[in-house]
């Protein structure tokens, strides 16, 4: 058999194709044996394949390498040889397969979901004595097809209704075989886009006619056409969604709180108002303490496992005795009737009715086939996150460094465990084995419908967490991330987590990030990176500090004093300036008439007027250790912040990984330190300033997050969007835009500086648009907040005159949710408090209990849930049909 690849390809000096494949001919998928191939003619690339006996479908790509450069590969699926009888001789032209422009449509959101098809075409198999064409069309939608049409009898003579429709079951790609002996060659085509059922034309590619010129040399010969792309006439596709934690769902069967089947009964109201995607928050095990505090969603003990309170505990097993089926029916029942979430005793009972229908039913379970190989495919991170849970369990900590022998992580002694707890191994298991199963019928619930899942990937975990115990080295355990101020947290945010070791994780090519996307895979068709930012750069924060003013970014490039000195004019006196500069006159101002007793407990004099904290306070980890063991009152309230405050007071940190170069404080012009300083060296340090923050790091943070972002994104299909709001560097929408990574678009976040409001018409179309995030108030709750910015909004926004009202009446919200859909942004997704705002009978009374969190208190309680039921929701026919038709009016 006899099989000829070419393409057409420019290369550089020095660089050569070559072709890398899952046979032996072709290196079996081994990159470094990848065969050469020969430069036939300017551009043209070959390679003969002469092979004894026929080798099956295999998978191939194109390679560019050259002696000293990093090699280049194409974007996406491989290429596809697929072996037909009776075929001598296959003659392959392949197009270079770059980054598409509409890489997201390839996504598994759009092809498994939102445009699923779901009664595909036979596999289509190659026959001797035609021609194979395969194109690229992902947006072309389920009840539409794709066809040819052009020059000869054939085609239909360019007759839309003799058009010859292309075969869609390797969707998005699409491939027809035609007859080399009924076509005159050359001849020219197009492909169009035909309605399923009417044959309606929907739209002809906005190209030049293609043209076709290869002949089959003879009757034995199969040519392909691989790697064609489709000219798109279409207008841009649009959808929209809702956003809810799945903790916040309601139904009527509910145990206090939402689960994973409860998934499907918001996706059964998605479908019923046209909506495409379901976004949640994250639902990773955040188990620690067993208090409320571990309803932060944000701060996972382990990257794989999920939340065991998303299980819905009918859908487990039924427990034999009635008695205890009562009492966890009542208890659910009195659980469900709470207006807010009781973390607390929703955990407790849903682990209590775990452990007892584990004792009965799991030794059955277990025996399964589908449990087995549940196990074994997941054991690499199941066995040591359940090792984890046992010794929190033993130890009544999460701290591993209180475990004694256990602090360290250790495969053998872990083995031993295993053993020796194999009882509490196995109910871990069989609690995650149940999550998994559940979650997959969720997604494939939503598929069948047209839905797609959008989960939430959070920058960062717990320093406690199972992952941490077991790969250290891959996280500074010494740190802490945290935001830089803004709008909603003046002091910065600290979030306490540790931050990443990027070195250290590269060395295996980001495994560990990879097998996070790849288990998140299995469950979502899109997700929100939370804080892309840190794929940049992080805000890293000191052990010893609590807000996130004293933090700096990391990786960073730093001033040394030379470059202070030489570049803008800075003499900077570390000794000064990166401690507090305590002044008497300063003293006043931060305790007013508790300044004597101040100064005497907590302050040294160190010279003339100036001051120094004593060394049991001169940390903010001091100052809140030392408060905690004080019963507060106004008086300690304010002199525990005024001590915080004064410890904020620097205008340089020094870089701990490099001594003697300096990170100007962020919002440093609002510190005394600043205030001291003479006018020409505020003016040189605001140089400094913006330069610092601006600037400086442009092409340095561009290069970090195209050395980390593409293996990862490439490591799963799934669509990829960010959270990118805060203070964003230029290098951020470049390399969103180069990746095609969707924006997040907030209207009370606009990312042009100077701008109070975003412009909706003006969003870029890969993005998602929103009225308000789960760190926000809603539209109505921001409505009240701030009078003079609601008359801006109302009279600048929504163009409307006089006096704005002072709430948000259902005509406001509908004008602003309108705003959004008529957007150009891909996908409008919409807090579900924000769609029912638009209905005065459906919407909660109080705007203030819809906010999911606060993002100025660390210790926020996540409790928020809808106040009616899904069941009641998809009741509301006039609600529902209102919004079906508004959907539909905005093209979305």
């Amino acid at each position: 058999m006899k099989i000829t690849l070419n393409i057409n390809y420019h290369t550089e000096w020095g660089e050569s194709l070559y072709v890398s494949g899952s046979i032996p001919a072709l290196g079996n998928g081994d990159v470094t044996r990848a065969v050469e191939m020969n430069l036939v003619s300017p551009d043209m690339w070959q390679l003969q394949l002469d092979l004894k006996n026929d080798p099956g479908n295999f998978d191939y790509r194109f390679i560019v390498k050259a002696p000293e450069k990093e090699w280049r590969f194409e974007w996406g699926a491989p290429h596809r040889f697929v072996s037909g009888k009776g075929i001598d001789s296959y003659r392959i032209f392949c197009s270079w397969q770059d980054l598409p422009a509409d890489k997201p449509f390839y996504s598994s959101a759009f092809v498994d979901g939102m445009l699923r098809r779901p009664y595909r075409d036979q596999p289509l198999v190659p026959k001797a004595g035609t021609v194979n064409m395969r194109i690229e069309a992902p947006m072309i939608e389920p009840d539409e097809v794709l066809a040819i049409s052009g020059e000869g009898k054939e085609l239909g003579n360019w007759d839309p209704a003799h058009a010859l429709v292309l075969n869609d079951a390797s969707f998005p790609v699409w491939e027809i075989n035609l007859g080399a002996d009924s076509m005159a060659t050359p001849f020219e085509y197009k492909f169009i886009i035909l309605k399923k059922d009417t044959r309606e034309v929907k739209g002809w590619e906005y190209t030049n006619n293609r043209v076709y010129g290869i002949k089959c040399e003879s009757a034995a010969e199969h040519v392909v056409i691989d790697g064609l792309r489709f000219a798109n006439p279409k207008e841009n596709w649009k959808g929209a969604g809702t956003a809810i934690p799945v903790f916040s769902i309601r139904t009527e069967n509910d145990f206090g709180v939402g689960d994973f089947m409860d998934i499907k009964k918001m996706v059964d109201w998605c479908a019923l108002t046209g909506q495409k995607i379901l976004q949640i928050l994250p639902i990773n095990d955040t188990t620690m303490t067993g208090t409320w505090v571990d309803s932060y969603p944000y701060k996972a003990n382990s990257i794989f496992a999920l939340h065991p309170m998303f299980l819905n505990l009918w859908e487990v097993g039924t427990l034999k005795d009635e008695k205890r089926r009562d009492y966890y029916y009542n208890l659910a029942r009195d659980l469900n009737a709470l207006p807010v979430i009781d973390y607390e005793r929703v955990n407790a009972g849903k682990q209590e009715y775990l452990r007892e229908i584990f004792a009965e039913q799991g030794s059955i379970t277990r025996q399964r086939k589908e449990y087995k190989e549940f196990v074994s495919r997941n054991e690499y991170w199941l066995k040591p996150y359940a090792a984890w849970c046992v010794l929190r369990e033993i130890y009544q900590t999460p701290d591993n460094n209180c475990w004694g022998e256990f602090a360290r992580y250790d495969v053998e002694k872990l083995e031993k465990l295993s053993i020796e707890f194999k009882d509490r191994f196995d109910f871990h298991y069989y609690v995650q084995y149940h999550l998994d199963r559940q979650l997959h019928d969720a997604r494939d619930y939503a598929h069948s419908h047209g839905v797609v899942l959008k989960g939430d990937i959070p920058i960062g975990i717990s320093r406690f967490s199972a992952d941490a115990w077991v790969s250290p080295e891959l996280f500074n355990l010494n740190t802490q991330a945290g935001a830089p101020p803004d709008d909603f947290s003046v002091l910065g945010q600290n979030w306490g987590l540790p931050t990443y070791n990027w070195d250290e994780m590269a060395k295996d090519g980001f495994q560990w990030w990879k097998n996070r996307f790849r288990k998140m895979a299995e469950y979502f068709d899109a997700y929100r990176i939370d804080h892309i930012l840190g794929f940049f750069r992080i805000w890293e924060i000191p052990m010893n500090a609590v807000h996130g003013l004293l933090g700096y970014f990391n990786p960073a490039l730093p001033f040394s004093a030379e470059e202070l000195r030489n570049s803008y004019d800075f003499w900077i006196d570390p000794d000064v300036m990166t401690h507090p500069l305590i002044l008497d006159w300063m003293l006043n101002d931060f305790f007013g008439d508790m300044k004597e007793e101040v100064k005497e407990r907590f302050l040294d004099r160190v010279g003339g007027d100036r001051y120094c904290l004593k060394s049991f306070i001169d940390t903010q980890e001091k100052v809140e250790k030392y408060f905690a063991g004080i019963d507060k009152d106004e008086k300690t309230e304010r002199v525990m912040n005024a001590l915080l405050g004064i410890i904020d007071d620097v205008l340089f940190i020094e870089d701990p990984y490099n001594k003697g170069h300096y990170h100007p404080r962020i919002a440093a012009q609002y510190t005394y330190q600043y205030r001291v300083l003479s006018d020409y060296a505020k003016w040189n340090f605001n140089r400094l300033y913006t330069d610092f923050f601006y600037h400086r790091h442009n092409d340095f943070w561009y290069g970090k997050a195209m050395w980390k972002l593409p293996p990862l994104l490439d490591s799963t299909s799934m669509l990829t969007c960010a959270e990118d709001l805060g203070m964003i560097p230029d290098c951020v929408p470049e390399v969103m835009d180069r990746l095609q990574i969707l924006s997040l678009e907030i209207q009370r976040m606009p990312k042009d500086t100077g701008t109070e409001f975003g412009d909706t018409w003006h969003y870029p179309y890969y993005s998602v648009c929103t009225t308000s995030s789960h760190d926000m108030a809603g539209i109505r709750g921001w409505w009240e907040s701030d009078r003079d910015a609601t008359q801006r909004f109302y009279s600048h926004v929504l163009h409307e005159s006089g006096n704005a009202p002072h709430f948000a009446e259902p005509w406001i919200c509908d004008k602003i949710i309108s705003l959004h859909l008529e957007s150009p942004s891909m996908l409008c997704i919409l807090p579900l408090q924000d769609w029912m705002s638009c209905d005065g009978s459906l919407r909660r009374e109080n705007p203030n209990d819809e906010q999911i969190n606060d993002p100025s208190n660390p210790r926020h309680y996540w409790r928020y849930r809808m106040h009616l039921t899904v069941e009641e929701l998809m009741r509301k026919d006039s609600f529902n049909a209102a919004m079906r038709q508004r959907i539909s009016e905005s093209k979305r």
